[in-house]
C-alpha cells in the first residue's frame, strides 16, 4: 500500500490542568482552538480571556500562563483501511516543550526539546473509530528550575538562568529587546501516517568543483530493508528531466544514485545581485516488485559552490573571513534575524516573504538566524533560496554557560542531527555557527578557556559546553552535510579571543555600549566580518501608538525624541556600512568582508535595534543602509590633521580638515563614472565644485578616488577658532547616461554643535507629483535628515533620512500617498 499522511488539524480543545489563574480559565474548562498548530497565548487572546501583552504593561499580566500546566486533546477517527496498514505512526513535528502524550489513555511519548520532532509507532494501539489523543504540557519555566536544582546554576546574559537547561527558544525568557512570554503547546503540525514502506531520509550532496562541473549523490534511507524498485530523477527549474536512474532494484537501505554533470549542463545558484536562483528537484519513487508505488518524495536542491575563505592578507595581519560563491568573493551586507513574533504560530509564509523581500529591496544579501530563537520554518529557507539570500545559521545556544551532562548532550545531538538534515539542501544556507556569544560569556566570567587546547573533552571544566561546540556539533555537521561549521559567533580561531579584529567574525558593540565610541570611529573598530553591531531607534509613531493603547497624551513629550533617535540610528548604521565596505579592496585585501546589522526585525512592537519594526514599517535606518548597499556608492571621511613645527612644540600648530573620497562597485565589471564633489558653506551663499573628474571603479571592490584639504575650511592655528560649517556633497554619475549612481553628503560631526540656519532661509520645496505617488525635494541650502510622513494611513516610502543639497533635487517614490499633503522633519527644523 502507498504511504498516506494525514494532518490532524481538526477538533482540538485545550484546558488548564494545574496552576495559573483560575479566574481566567476554570478547572476542566475545555476550550475549542481556533487554529492548529497553536499555543496557549494565541488561543486565550482570540477568546478575549487575556489582555494583549503587546499593549501597555500587559506582558506582566499574563506571566501566570507560563507557570501553569495545560492540555490539548482531539479525537482521531481511524478507518479500517488505516487500521489494516502494516505500519502506522503518529508524527509530532514540534511540541513546546515538556509534554506527555497519551493515546487512548496510554502514554506513548515524553518530550523535553522544542526543536525535536518525534515519530511514534502506534499500529498496535489504534482502534477502529474514535481514538483520543491527549497532550499534557508541564510548565517549561517551573520544570527548568527543577532541572537547574538537580544540576547547577550557571552564568548567562538575559533571562532566567534555568533557560540554560531547557531546549526551548531562549528569547521566550526575555531579552533586552523582547518580552518574557513563555509559550506552550503543539506549535508544529501533527500527522497520522500509514504505510508499508516509507522513505525516511533523503541526503542530496552536490559537489561543484572549482571548474564548476558537479557530482551529485542522492542517498536514500528506507524505513525497512526489503526488496523494492526505486527511481531517482533530477529535474530542472522548468520541471524537465535533467538526469536520472529508473527501475533500480534495491534490497538494502540506504542506497545511492550518483551522477556527474559537466559545467554548462546545469545552472548555478547565485546570491541576489550576482546571478539567478534556479531551484532543482530530486524526485524519488519507491515501488514494490509489481510496480505499485509505496512512497514518493520530492526534495528541492540547487547547484552552487560555497566556501568560507580564511586566507592570509596583503599588508595587514590576520586572515580573511569571507564567503565565496561559485568562485566569486561576495561582500555580505545584511542583517541579523530574531523570531518574527513572540507567538511563532502566527508567522505565516506571507509574513516571512514580506520580511525577506524587505531585506532584498534594501540591497541586502545575507541574513543571520540568531542562536537565541528557533531553527526557522521551512518557508523561511525556501524564500531565501528563491530570493538569493545567503543564510548564516546559528545553533540554538545564546549568551550562556550551557551544561553538558549526558541527558542534555543526547537531546542536543538529536536536535542538531534533525535540523542539519532539514536545512542541508537549501543553497541559501552557507554556514552553521555553534552558538551566539557563549565564548564571550566564558571570557567575561573568566571560565576555563585555553584557546590553544584542541584536544580536551572539556566536560569536566567550568565551560563544559565547549564539548558541544568543538566536539558534538562539528561532528554532526560533518556527518550529515557539506556546510561550513564555525564554532561560535563571534569566534576568531587561531588561538585568539573573540574580540580580535584580525581573525574570524566580530560582534562590535563599542558604539552602543562598551567603550561607547563615536560612530565615525567605525573604521578603526572594523573586523574581518562584523556579524553584529547596532544602534537603537524608536519605531514609527503609529507603532508607538499601538503599545500606548491609543492614549496619545502619553506620546507628546517624546514626539521629537522619536525623530532624533531615528536619525541617530540611521546615521550610525549607514556610517558603519560605508566605512566597512571601503575595506573590501579586492582579492587579498578583503579587510572587512561583511557587516550584519543587529537587527532587521522585532518580535513585538517596541523600541529596539531593529531597522524595521514589528508591523514591517521600515525605520529611516533601513533606507540609509539601502543606499550604502547599492551596487555603486560614494563615501567620504573628514578628519582634522594637526601639524606641529617640530616635535618639541605643543602650543604652535596648524589644523587642516582632510577629506578622503572613495567609491564602491559590487558588480563584476569595471564601471566608468564621473565624480563630482562640491563644498557648501551652511551660513553663506558660498559653494565650490572642486572635483569633477572621470573615474573607473574597480570590479567587486572599493576604489580610492580623491584626497585633499576641504575647500572653504580655513586652516586653524588655535583651538578656540570655530571651524566653518562646511557641507561636502559627492555624487557618482554614470559616464553614459548621467544617471546618479550614488550620492553622499558629509556634514561636520557631532551634529549637536551645528548652528542650523533659520528654516525660512533654506528654500526647501516639497512637491507632490501629479501622479500622487511621488515627492520631489529641492533646496537652496543643505538640509540634513529629511523624514517624510503624512496624517492617517501610513505610506510605503522609497527613501527616507534624505540629505539634500542645492542643485541636486531628489524624487521619492511612494505607494499609498494618494496625493496627500506631506509633513517634513529635518535637523534644525525648530521642533525640538
Amino acid at each position: 500500500m502507498a504511504k498516506v499522511s494525514r494532518a490532524l488539524n481538526d477538533g482540538w480543545h485545550f484546558a488548564r490542568i494545574g496552576g495559573g489563574d483560575k479566574d481566567v480559565v476554570k478547572d476542566g474548562e475545555w476550550l475549542e482552538t481556533t487554529e492548529f498548530p497553536t499555543t496557549v497565548h494565541v488561543e486565550l487572546l482570540k477568546a478575549k480571556k487575556i489582555p494583549d501583552p503587546f499593549v501597555g504593561l500587559h506582558e506582566w499580566d499574563v506571566q501566570w500562563i507560563g507557570e501553569a500546566e495545560w492540555a490539548f486533546k482531539t479525537e482521531i477517527t481511524v478507518t479500517d483501511e488505516e487500521l489494516a496498514a502494516p505500519a502506522a505512526d503518529l508524527v509530532f513535528d514540534g511540541l513546546d516543550t515538556f509534554a506527555t502524550v497519551l493515546l487512548n489513555g496510554t502514554e506513548i511519548l515524553k518530550t523535553e526539546n522544542q526543536f525535536i520532532s518525534h515519530r511514534v509507532p502506534v499500529q498496535g494501539q489504534l482502534k477502529a473509530g474514535k481514538n483520543e489523543l491527549l497532550i499534557n504540557f508541564a510548565s517549561a519555566f517551573r520544570t527548568g528550575r527543577e532541572v537547574e536544582k538537580q544540576h547547577e546554576k550557571l552564568h548567562l546574559w538575559n533571562g532566567d538562568s534555568s533557560r540554560l537547561h531547557v531546549r526551548k527558544a531562549q528569547y521566550n525568557y526575555g531579552w533586552d529587546w523582547g518580552p518574557v512570554l513563555m509559550t506552550v503547546g503543539p506549535w508544529k503540525p501533527i500527522y497520522l501516517e500509514t504505510y508499508q514502506l516509507r522513505i525516511s531520509d533523503v541526503d542530496i550532496r552536490t559537489q561543484v568543483s572549482e571548474k564548476l562541473d558537479a557530482k551529485v549523490g542522492v542517498h536514500v534511507t528506507l524505513s525497512a530493508a526489503q526488496p523494492a524498485v526505486a527511481s531517482v530523477h533530477l529535474k530542472g527549474p522548468d520541471g524537465a528531466l535533467l538526469i536520472g536512474q529508473s527501475a533500480m532494484k534495491i534490497t538494502e537501505s540506504p542506497f545511492s544514485a550518483k551522477f556527474s554533470l559537466s559545467a554548462g549542463v546545469f545552472e548555478l545558484w547565485y546570491p541576489v545581485g550576482y546571478g539567478k536562483q534556479p531551484i532543482y528537484t530530486a524526485e524519488i519513487i519507491i515501488a514494490d516488485e509489481q510496480g505499485k508505488v509505496l512512497d514518493k518524495k520530492v526534495e528541492k536542491f540547487a547547484f552552487r559552490r560555497a566556501r568560507v575563505v580564511q586566507d592570509e592578507l596583503i599588508d595587514q595581519e590576520g586572515r580573511t573571513f569571507l564567503f565565496e560563491i561559485n568562485n566569486i568573493r561576495v561582500f555580505c551586507g545584511g542583517s541579523n534575524w530574531i523570531p518574527a513574533d513572540s507567538f511563532l504560530t502566527t508567522v505565516t509564509p506571507e509574513r516571512y516573504r514580506a520580511w525577506l523581500q524587505l531585506l532584498v529591496d534594501g540591497n541586502q544579501n545575507m541574513i543571520r538566524v540568531w542562536g537565541g530563537g528557533i531553527y526557522e520554518a521551512d518557508a523561511f529557507y525556501d524564500i531565501c533560496d528563491e530570493l538569493g539570500i545567503l543564510v548564516w545559521q546559528d545553533f540554538m545556544f545564546g549568551c550562556g554557560q550551557y551544561p553538558a551532562y549526558d541527558s542534555f548532550l543526547d537531546s542536543v545531538s538529536l536536535e542538531a542531527e534533525q535540523n542539519v538534515k532539514r536545512l542541508r539542501h537549501h543553497p541559501s544556507v552557507v554556514i552553521f555557527a555553534g552558538n551566539n556569544e557563549d565564548y564571550q560569556v566564558a571570557e567575561s566570567y573568566k571560565l576555563d578557556l585555553d584557546y590553544d587546547d584542541e584536544h580536551s573533552d572539556f566536560r569536566k571544566t567550568n565551560f563544559p559546553a565547549r564539548h558541544i561546540y568543538e566536539r558534538l556539533l562539528p561532528s554532526v555537521v560533518e556527518k550529515f552535510s557539506d556546510i561550513h561549521y564555525h564554532r561560535s559567533s563571534p569566534y576568531s580561531g587561531y588561538g585568539k579571543p573573540t574580540t580580535d579584529k584580525t581573525y574570524g567574525d566580530l560582534h562590535q558593540w563599542n558604539v552602543w555600549h562598551g567603550s561607547q565610541e563615536p560612530w565615525h570611529n567605525w573604521d578603526i573598530l572594523a573586523g574581518r566580518f562584523v556579524s553584529e553591531f547596532g544602534m537603537e531607534g524608536y519605531p514609527n509613531i503609529r507603532t508607538v501608538d499601538y503599545w500606548l493603547g491609543g492614549d496619545e497624551k502619553e506620546r507628546y513629550p517624546q514626539s521629537s525624541y522619536v525623530y532624533y533617535t531615528q536619525i541617530m540610528q540611521a546615521e550610525t548604521l549607514a556610517s558603519a556600512y560605508r566605512l566597512w565596505r571601503r575595506n573590501w579592496k579586492g582579492k587579498g585585501r578583503e579587510y572587512t568582508a561583511g557587516a550584519l546589522v543587529w537587527q532587521i526585525n522585532d518580535c513585538w512592537p517596541v523600541t529596539s535595534w531593529a531597522i524595521v519594526d514589528y508591523f514591517l514599517r521600515p525605520k529611516p535606518a533601513y533606507f540609509t543602509i539601502k543606499r550604502e548597499l547599492r551596487p555603486f556608492t560614494v563615501g567620504m571621511t573628514r578628519k582634522d590633521r594637526k601639524t606641529f613645527p617640530d616635535e618639541l612644540s605643543a602650543a604652535t600648530f596648524t589644523i587642516e580638515s582632510v577629506l578622503e573620497v572613495w567609491g564602491t562597485n559590487s558588480t563584476l565589471s569595471e564601471k566608468p563614472a564621473k565624480l563630482e564633489v562640491t563644498s557648501f558653506d551652511l551660513h553663506s551663499e558660498w559653494k565650490e565644485t572642486f572635483v569633477s573628474q572621470d573615474v573607473v571603479l574597480a570590479p567587486n571592490a572599493s576604489t580610492e578616488l580623491w584626497k585633499g584639504v576641504v575647500p572653504g575650511q580655513p586652516t586653524r592655528t588655535k583651538l578656540s577658532e570655530v571651524p566653518k560649517t562646511i557641507v561636502v556633497s559627492a555624487r557618482l554619475l554614470d559616464s553614459q547616461s548621467g544617471e546618479v549612481l550614488g550620492r553622499y553628503s558629509n556634514w561636520p560631526e557631532p551634529f549637536k554643535f551645528i548652528t542650523f540656519p533659520d528654516t525660512k532661509a533654506l528654500g526647501l520645496s516639497v512637491e507632490v507629483g501629479t501622479d500622487g505617488e511621488s515627492v520631489t525635494l529641492s533646496t537652496a541650502k543643505p538640509i540634513k535628515g529629511i523624514v517624510l510622513d503624512v496624517e492617517g494611513e501610513d505610506v510605503r516610502w522609497d527613501d527616507q533620512a534624505v540629505d539634500l543639497v542645492p542643485g541636486d533635487p531628489q524624487v521619492i517614490k511612494t505607494v499609498g500617498l494618494k496625493g496627500r499633503q506631506v509633513k517634513v522633519r529635518y535637523l534644525g527644523d525648530g521642533t525640538a
